[in-house]
């Protein structure tokens, strides 16, 4: 003889009106989390994507000061440098971050200067430059601090 409610033997059939899913409160809940992720994350990434562009440009930079000097060592005189193929400057052309412009004023001085590419990406007041005593400045965008001794990486005018 079986035992009611015994599982042993017992044919006593388990029914369970548990609902499935989510109610509209924990879904609010997990959309309210991902949205202040998100308003935390993209704001830190996009600076992040800036700062690597910004070593681009800075590299760039340093080569053209590095060519400039070699022309200079060859020449004894910076005029005519800006005038070597931009690839040689290292100004890579319209699908860079930045455009390089290069300025030799007479023998003895010159400026580099690199400026954001808005339709790459970076707002045109990134400014970075160097000239032949190797001084380097920075200015940025609203939101950014630039840097008069230095090339400023990060938001806070921050150098490498």
């Amino acid at each position: 003889m079986a035992v009611f409610g015994s599982r042993t033997g017992s044919t006593v059939a388990t029914h369970c009106d548990c609902a499935r899913g989510f109610t509209l409160l924990e879904v609010m809940i997990v959309v309210a989390i991902v949205a202040i992720l998100a308003a935390i994350a993209l704001p830190n990434y996009s600076d992040y994507v800036k700062r690597g562009k910004i070593i681009e440009a800075t590299q760039r930079l340093s080569d053209a000061r590095t060519k400039l000097e070699q022309w200079f060592l060859d020449n004894r005189t910076y005029v005519g440098g800006c005038a070597e193929p931009p690839q040689k400057l290292g100004d890579l052309g319209g699908t860079s971050p930045f455009s390089l412009a290069c300025n030799a004023s007479d023998a003895t001085h010159y400026t580099v200067t690199a400026t954001g590419n808005p339709g790459q990406g970076m707002d045109a007041a990134f400014v970075y430059t160097i000239n032949e005593t190797n001084l380097k400045v920075s200015h940025g965008p609203s939101g950014w601090s630039g840097n008069g001794n230095c090339w400023a990486i990060r938001k806070d005018g921050s150098c490498s």
